[in-house]
């Protein structure tokens, strides 16, 4: 039985481990530490590591557990450590694990960001947040919306192990992009509860995403009339909504 636990990093990064009691994967680890430790008390054997792209919170760690396994990551970024370059649609196979993974092209944040898919789980890195997405740091709008579209097409039982605890932060930022939203408004106070508790907020899903995110939402009618009111005109098609909402986040 598999099971995937966040390992905290930093200050509000997760590295995700899956094991099934043996062997073990992880996703960006941004530090080797946390990785090493876990697998330590548990006996694990490190099968693989997973990396969605290259900014140094999600690859620090390699040069420490790079050695001990292949390492996959994406084609079109310069990662040291990486011994396995992937696009779409590229799927890799992990036997320790009896585990298959597809590769999605998911560009916007990076230029080469790369997510992992397999029924029921998606290892997203920093293209979609519990009620938020990353910033466009080389790509475009365009290619940040068409990546988010492409995961909200996911199954909707898909649950999302997204890279950051900004789950509050995204909340925040969502009541004054989308003030009517009672899904949203059950989620935050759950969310609290939780951040109360010392407890994750993720992994969510692409159910709930599809329910209370703004990004996966620029056409709703109380997204439209807050972009109206905050630009003075309509905002008239999905993507000008979109790059709008993102504008707006990136000074909230």
């Amino acid at each position: 039985m598999r099971q995937i636990v966040p390992l905290p990093a930093f200050k509000d990064n997760y590295i995700w481990l899956m094991h099934d009691g043996r062997n073990a994967l992880v996703v960006d680890p941004g530090e080797a530490a946390p990785v090493m430790d876990f697998i330590a008390q548990h006996d694990l054997t490190l099968a693989a590591v997973l990396i969605t792209h290259h900014h140094a919170d999600h690859v620090g760690g390699l040069a420490a557990l790079a050695p001990q396994c292949p390492v996959y990551g994406p084609v079109h970024e310069a990662i040291s450590g990486v011994t396995h370059t992937l696009r779409e649609p590229d799927e890799i196979s992990i036997p320790e694990l009896a585990l298959t993974l597809q590769v999605l092209d998911v560009p916007g944040h990076t230029r080469g960001h790369i997510a992992y898919y397999a029924p029921g789980v998606l290892f997203c890195g920093d293209t979609l947040f519990s009620a938020g997405c990353g910033r466009i740091f080389e790509g475009t709008p365009a290619q940040l919306f068409d990546s988010l579209n492409k995961l909200a097409a996911l199954p909707d039982d898909t649950q999302v192990f997204c890279t950051h605890e900004y789950t509050l932060a995204n909340l925040a930022f969502a009541q004054a992009a989308e003030p009517e939203n009672p899904a949203r408004d059950q989620w935050l106070a759950e969310c609290t509860d939780r951040r109360r508790s010392g407890k994750p907020t993720l992994p969510s899903s692409i159910a709930r995403e599809k329910a209370i995110n703004p990004f996966l939402r620029p056409l709703s009618e109380s997204v439209q009339s807050s972009l109206a009111s905050r630009l003075e005109q309509p905002v008239n098609n999905a993507l000008s909504a979109f790059t709008a909402l993102r504008e707006w986040k990136n000074t909230f």
